[in-house]
């Protein structure tokens, strides 16, 4: 593995000459080999160690131990503390040797697999990771890209070859590449030995979509772009095989430049924790002085006097030296204000939490019978604090289907289902879909419900005839029959594919193609079409069109495309028609289908044969080619006549609208990032419903300069601001905003608003001069988009908004495009799709469907971060209390560190006595039912606001345990002063009163955790009696005479127990101690429930008075979007393929696109909270920067 980590200087560029390793071995390029293990056999204790002892709650622990080996200072044993401390240590040591164990499996399993290599005229097996930069490997079918190749031929013609980029860019769909004409014949295996090139070459980056270079061969040279890469992580797909030279390996190739590199996480729970135990420890550092001092002090004026009977110890010279000793002696004792079982017991709660996850059937998909998995046991309680959301689409949010619904033929609509009443049937309530059997070459998996259009076809109506001609004609679908009659279509986008399915079912199959001619069997008859031009989609014309003659020889133009782009090149003859179709698109857009308009126009012979010579005279120009054949395209593609229109369903994971409605409810903003296209990804927003047509305005920034997005975004800002004015909501450009408030300003202004950035703005907008910029206006709006992103953007905008905000990030993807955002958010969730498992080998978390992410927030991260408060609150105010009993017992025992407690009690207290119950509360406790988180999202704020434990909580726990400890002290002292026993003697001694103060600690401490205990189980109530009756029968037993007799020398005081607990003052002395320790609670916590409860004693008091009532479930109504259409088409098609087919270069291709919802957050009690917290925030990068709410 030493060859992974070899430090490299910089590459300026990148050279690589084809079978000459001594030549490429100067240049000490990467080999193949990676390494995402972070340990070895030798440097795992050292480092793991190191790691450990970084918290400082470890540092604190072993300096204790340390301390209480010295005998002169230490008055505790010192296995108190080396048993746990190493306990926790060899637990998370395992742990993390587990975790490492299966990285290096992993890299073993994928350095470890077979490529064949071109060595000296020779194919030969090697490993992976022994793969050099100008080796020649052949690829067959169906493997995966060893490393970043440069195609040099291939089995298909032209050099050609298919590829699935899935592991790249979430896609699924294949893409194609091609080898330059001068290599592309080089298929022979001698050819190859003999081939000599060398590429010059960019050094490695993480570009996945460009590419520049040159090759040099026989005194030529050539250029190479990314057309002619196959990228690691790839798939090869139907090519038989093909040659590449290596340019890039291992970790130089740019799927390993995409990774981002493993961080460890810790939760804001953690990292307070760590700041409050350096709190405490100086808070148990000012306790030591202040006893030191005092015993100083008396040892000077009183302990001087008792010398004959308290001699000092050899080593003591003076009360100074003495006070000095005490010091460490009280650190040692009052340390258990933060005793390493808290860090047991967060583990252990921690670790329930997860096993909930893993066993919550509701998060379970019996259809890939794959369960939730917690694949860390460290951010539970985090998932309860999440405020943005960075999602993939394709595979999360979608599931890459694509449906044909309905369409619009001629003025009529089909598509609905009707009863015999002429209502509008239901999905449930449909039939039987339409019966296809008459076609023997229909594909069986479509279904379509209404019967009336195949009637319709059979009827042989010419507009229904014309309608689906057009499907089968207009389109860049590769057709492959492997067996007779079976077909399989290969389409580079899924709208396509939707569209040649549908017209094969309805009688219009597509059978083949060749450069010039397209095939289609209509209605049982073959009938071939000459192909005489493509004029093929950009995103600009946003539409498609062909030009055909029929075997009559009549010339036909058929367009699909954009309804926005298309509506306007039609013949004003249609003007009826188009009114009835723009309201049936604007149906189908409101039920949030992908529409598509399609039209035609017969051209004559004379007319095309001029067209075709100006055709040819523009794509043979050398400047402004593109320009010169849009202005051709566009005259040709006017004056058409309106066949109809056709709506596409883009199949959603089942829960997705709900899941963002619930989640955008409880104030968690989603922002996605995807590498589609713009259209695609705005198409899914609003499918989604992230988007909606109620918003006061959508953002759409493409600038391609940086002054341009700068531009873009102000005039974004602007807008914003400009309607919070009109709105009169207080804002005003004349007031003076400090910079200060900005961001808290924009995020509270009216109105609600979307960004949608493309991946080259964008990477001008995550310049270090324009973050904040480009942050601070995408945090105003409900909603953001990024498409066209690279995986490494991905995690650069999560990274921009740890750095600014003070938030929980929680990124879900499916792909290895999305293992940089999943490893960079505080929170990274897999989802375990179509796209392979490396997003789930990287997450924290993983399931199989988008909608557990709610369940995953709204139910487990919040009852994990409940729980987790509450039992930090209830810890430390239970340690305090007992602890602090030790201080004020310092003055009434010259300072000597005496203990109140024996020995034994001071062990077992955290261990035996108080751990049980407050775990039953740390793991089972919840404040509402699940029904009720999930009914009410706006419970999930208080964890976003940090309200349950930060430092104010933290303070009023500790205030509380010192509270309690005052009068665990001194109302048993005050009591025993005169007090005597039932035969008159003193009942004042150090064991009594010792036996008395505990008890009285342990049942105010378990009272307590009954107050604070919101959900009872048997388990609850087994451990807090449980633990009181082991109290007891602990306390008897070492008072016992049995033990004395076994251990005199440490079971010194026979039957004190017994006797001091059979006194009745005692008893009334305990009972007292307890009432006035918790009265205060129960009347505070009352009052509070009274006068000011929030939203949880809300819900529960609703819940106790509906109890006898049938429960009401809420149902969310589907809202419908109207007003504004939304084409599919041109959202997911590419440009290009046109005339790959036209030249006869084979092709076949697929893009995915899909959708969800979203509904207003509503306001709530904690919206005053939000604004002060957001109006508190600090400037990020100093005060000259504008600084971002908190």
């Amino acid at each position: 593995m030493a060859l992974c980590a070899k430090k490299r200087p910089p590459e300026e560029e990148r050279r690589a000459r084809a079978n000459d390793r001594e030549y490429n071995e100067r240049f000490q390029y990467a080999s193949n080999c990676i390494k995402t293990s972070k340990y070895n056999i030798l440097t795992f204790l050292p480092v793991n160690l190191f790691e450990q002892f970084q918290e400082v709650a470890n540092t604190y622990f072993l300096f204790l131990l340390i301390l209480q080996l010295i005998p002169q200072i230490s008055s505790l044993s010192w296995f108190t503390t080396i048993v746990p401390l190493v306990l926790v240590l060899t637990i998370t040591a395992v742990k993390d040797a587990t975790d490492d164990y299966f990285r290096h499996k992993s890299d073993n399993q994928v350095n470890n697999r077979q490529s064949q290599v071109l060595i000296n005229g020779i194919l030969q097996q090697e490993q992976w990771m022994n793969v050099c930069v100008g080796d020649i490997i052949k690829l067959e079918n169906n493997q995966f890209v060893a490393a970043d190749l440069l195609l040099l031929s291939s089995s298909e013609p032209h050099g050609l070859c298919y590829i699935e980029t899935a592991e790249l860019d979430g896609e699924t769909n294949m893409k194609v590449r091609q080898a330059i004409p001068v290599t592309s014949e080089l298929g022979d295996i001698s050819k190859l030995a003999k081939f000599d090139g060398e590429v010059i070459c960019e050094p490695p980056n993480n570009k996945l979509d460009k590419f520049s270079g040159t090759l040099y061969w026989k005194e030529n040279k050539f250029p190479l772009s990314n057309q002619n890469m196959l990228l690691r992580g790839c798939v090869l797909r139907n090519t038989e095989w093909c040659f590449g030279l290596v340019i890039f390996a291992g970790p130089d190739t740019k799927l390993m430049q995409n990774s981002g590199r493993t961080k460890f996480k810790r939760t804001s729970i953690d990292r307070l924790m760590n700041t409050l135990v350096l709190w405490i420890f100086g808070f148990l550092v000012c306790m030591g002085v202040i006893l030191a001092i005092g015993n100083a002090i008396w040892e000077h004026e009183v302990g001087t006097r008792f010398q004959v009977y308290l001699p000092w110890d050899e080593a003591v010279d003076s009360a100074f030296f003495s006070g000095f000793l005490s010091f460490w002696s009280y650190i040692i004792i009052l340390n258990t204000v933060v005793p390493i079982s808290l860090y047991v017991s967060v583990e252990v709660i921690r670790l329930g939490h997860s096993y909930f996850i893993n066993w919550d059937k509701k998060m379970f998909c019996m259809k890939k019978r794959t369960p939730a998995e917690a694949r860390t046991t460290t951010l539970n309680e985090e998932l309860g604090q999440v405020e943005y959301i960075f999602s993939d689409k394709t595979g999360t949010l979608t599931q890459n289907i694509m449906v044909f619904n309905k369409c619009s033929i001629n003025g009529r609509s089909y598509g609905d289902v009707f009863d015999v009443l002429g209502h509008k049937a239901e999905l449930g309530e449909r039939p039987e879909p339409v019966n296809f059997s008459f076609n023997p070459l229909a594909d069986k998996k479509f279904l379509f419900w209404d019967p009336t259009l195949l009637e319709a076809v059979k009827m042989g109506d010419p507009h229904t005839h014309e309608f689906f001609r057009l499907l089968s004609l207009c389109h860049t679908v590769m057709s492959e029959e492997k067996n007779e009659g079976e077909l399989y279509y290969k389409a580079q986008s899924p709208d396509e594919g939707a569209l040649v399915t549908a017209a094969r079912n309805f009688g219009f199959v597509f059978r083949s193609r060749t450069p010039k001619t397209i095939t289609v069997h209509e209605m049982g008859t073959a009938i071939t079409y000459q192909l005489l031009a493509i004029l093929d989609f950009n995103n600009i014309r946003k539409r498609m069109s062909v030009i055909v003659r029929n075997p009559e020889g009549k010339i036909r133009l058929y367009c699909k495309g954009a309804d926005t782009i298309l509506l306007d090149r039609l013949h004003h003859s249609t003007q009826e028609l188009l009114n009835t179709t723009t309201d049936h698109l604007n149906e189908y857009a409101g039920e949030g289908l992908r529409t598509l308009v399609l039209a035609y126009k017969d051209l004559d012979e004379e007319y095309y044969e001029e067209w075709a010579e100006r055709r040819l005279q523009a794509s043979l120009a050398q400047d402004s080619r593109e320009d010169r054949l849009a202005s051709v395209y566009e005259e040709v593609e006017s004056d058409m006549l309106l066949l109809g229109a056709t709506a596409i369903e883009d199949k959603l994971q089942q829960g997705v609208p709900e899941t963002i409605a619930l989640l955008t409810l409880a104030n968690i903003k989603i922002w996605v990032l995807t590498g589609d296209k713009q259209e695609t990804a705005v198409n899914i927003g609003y499918s989604c419903k992230m988007l909606t047509d109620d918003m006061t305005e959508v953002f759409i920034v493409t600038g391609h300069t940086v002054l341009e997005v700068r531009e873009e975004l102000r005039k974004a800002r602007e807008k914003m601001m400009d309607s919070s004015r009109t709105v009169g909501n207080g804002f005003t450009y004349q007031e003076k905003l400090s910079s200060s408030k900005l961001t808290s300003v924009l995020e509270a202004v009216a109105g609600e608003y979307a960004l949608v950035i493309n991946g080259h703005s964008l990477a001008h907008a995550l310049e270090a001069d324009m973050e904040l910029e480009f942050l601070e206006t995408a945090c105003a709006c409900k909603a953001v988009i990024c498409c066209r992103v690279t995986p490494l953007q991905k995690a650069q905008v999560v990274e921009l908004v740890k750095k600014y905000k003070k938030a929980v990030t929680l990124a879900i993807g499916d792909g290895a495009n999305d293992v940089s955002m999943i490893k960079t958010a505080h929170i990274g969730v897999g989802i375990s799709g179509q796209e392979g498992i490396q997003a789930v080998l990287a997450s924290d978390y993983s399931f199989s469907q988008f909608k557990f992410l709610q369940r995953l927030l709204l139910v487990h991260g919040r009852w994990s971060y409940l729980r987790m408060c509450k039992f930090l609150c209830y810890f430390f105010y239970k340690n305090f209390a007992f602890t602090m009993v030790h201080f004020w017992f310092g003055f009434f025992c010259g300072f000597s560190a005496q203990t109140v407690y024996d020995q034994y009690f001071i062990t077992l207290y955290n261990i035996v006595y108080t751990s049980l119950p407050v775990l039953a509360m740390g793991v089972f406790d919840q404040d509402v039912p699940e029904q009720r988180s999930m009914e009410y999202p706006k419970l999930y704020e208080p964890g976003q606001l940090n309200l349950l434990f930060n430092k104010r909580e933290f303070f009023i726990c500790i205030a509380q345990g010192i509270y309690t400890s005052v009068l665990m002290f001194f109302i048993p002292y005050g009591a025993f002063a005169e007090a005597t026993r039932d035969d008159g003697t003193q009942l004042a001694d150090y064991q009594s009163f010792a036996v008395t103060v505990a008890t009285s600690l342990v049942i105010v401490v378990s009272v307590q955790i009954g107050l604070d205990t919101g959900y009872w189980t048997a388990i609850n109530h087994f451990f807090i009696w449980g633990s009181l009756a082991v109290y007891f029968a602990i306390l008897f037993a070492m008072h016992s005479n049995g033990l004395f007799d076994m251990f005199p020398n440490q079971f010194r005081f026979v039957g004190n127990a017994q006797n001091t607990l059979a006194q009745p003052t005692v008893w009334l002395t305990i009972v007292l101690t307890t009432v006035v320790c918790i009265m205060p609670v129960v009347a505070f916590r009352f009052l509070r429930l009274n006068l000011k409860p929030d939203l949880s004693d809300t819900v529960r008091y609703t819940q106790l008075v509906r109890k006898k009532q049938k429960a009401q479930h809420r149902c969310m109504r589907r809202v419908g979007r109207t007003g504004s259409r939304r084409s599919g088409y041109a959202f997911s098609h590419q440009e290009g393929f046109g005339e790959l087919i036209m030249s006869g270069k084979n092709m076949r291709l697929s893009s995915l696109a899909l959708s969800g919802f979203t509904t207003r957050s509503s306001s709530s009690w904690i919206e005053s909270l939000r604004r002060k917290k957001s109006d508190s925030a600090s400037s990020p990068s100093g005060g000259a920067d504008k600084p971002l709410k908190g």
